[in-house]
């Protein structure tokens, strides 16, 4: 059991923060389908950072001393840096809703087919394959906390907590849970994002309060980018054992279907996740599923072919959107190029 609650926030977290990375686009007024093309961007720009700092004498250093602290700061880093190349890589996907009065459901489907491109493009001058990874070492031994961290013994004593979400999980899960709690008060709970949202259901209104739009726009789907970037490599950095290959399994569009499912409210956005994260996690790790603790994986004996498995999150999708997309509501102004002289 502790094995599919620790696995499934692995997978779900990154969903939640990808949702909402939507979420604020959208409620600006502008529809972000390049979430997946971001979140492979961000997911290259997480391991090429980690690549190159790795070479370095002190990060080595910290590495053959077991450093855990250095390290984990060192990802908190990375997980950063992704976040700013994802927003510059959103910045043309709003440059062309925005300023140009493109259509967004095409800017966003040409920046989904423009990142892996370019993506293995770089990989291969950079790393002569198709894939690019660490310098030294693997994901968990870099990112992952370590009993050596607490001291031997500690998380044992705390029991099913310690070896559920302490031991042999990763600090970049939490930080994103905080950082979604976060936006999701800037988003619900402050003026600018009152303002922000004002923008998605009626500019018009806005603009004769004196909100700027195309600046309260510019914002929503900076602070997208930004989410989507961060939550593409803590992908990578969790399930991909931090490699990047131009592809993040479809969590860009299931992020989609996160948002929708949750009715663009963030605690909706949460239950959703972890639904998709349930499934997901079972289709990663349906063989080694112990989960009455009593030695049988019963997913393994009932001999379904894996490929069912690996089915279910995206059949989920399909099934739990067809039953609820009637009943969500989009911001009223979604993907309506704002024209100053209209009312």
């Amino acid at each position: 059991m502790s094995l599919l609650i620790q696995q499934t926030l692995i997978y779900a977290v990154p969903l939640m923060v990808v949702a909402l990375a939507g979420v604020f686009a959208e409620r600006s007024g502008i529809i972000n389908l390049a979430l997946e093309g971001i979140m492979i961007f961000g997911a290259f720009i997480g391991v090429m950072f980690v690549r190159l700092v790795q070479q370095w004498g002190w990060f080595t250093a910290a590495y053959a001393a077991k450093d855990w602290v250095a390290m984990q700061g060192f990802a908190l880093l990375a997980m950063f840096v992704a976040a700013f190349f994802g927003c510059l890589f959103s910045l043309l996907l709003a440059f062309a809703a925005i300023n140009l009065r493109a259509d967004q459901t095409i800017g966003g489907t040409a920046l989904n087919l423009l990142a892996p491109a370019l993506v293995l493009f770089l990989i291969r001058i950079i790393a002569q394959q198709n894939t690019l990874s660490m310098a030294i070492g693997d994901s968990p031994s870099w990112f992952m906390i370590k009993k050596s961290m607490f001291g031997y013994g500690r998380t044992a004593k705390m029991g099913f907590l310690g070896s559920t979400f302490v031991d042999k999980a990763y600090p970049a899960t939490y930080v994103c849970l905080i950082i979604f709690v976060v936006m999701s008060v800037l988003l619900y709970k402050t003026r600018f994002g009152l303002r922000l949202r004002s923008c998605g259901e009626n500019p018009q209104a806005s603009d004769s309060l004196g909100i700027n739009v195309m600046k309260m726009r510019y914002s929503g789907v900076a602070i997208s980018g930004a989410l989507a970037g961060m939550g593409g490599f803590v992908y990578a950095m969790t399930t991909a054992n931090c490699t990047a290959n131009g592809d993040v399994a479809g969590f860009g569009f299931l992020a989609l279907a996160v948002m929708i499912f949750g009715n663009w409210k963030p605690l909706n956005i949460v239950g959703a996740a972890l639904l998709f994260g349930v499934f997901k996690c079972i289709a990663a790790l349906y063989g080694s599923l112990d989960i009455n603790g009593d030695g049988v994986y019963w997913l393994k004996e009932i001999g379904v072919s894996p490929n069912f498995y690996r089915l279910l999150p995206y059949a989920i999708t399909l099934i739990v959107l067809a039953f609820t997309s009637k009943s969500s509501r989009a911001p009223k102004a979604e993907g309506i190029p704002y024209d100053k002289g209209s009312r």
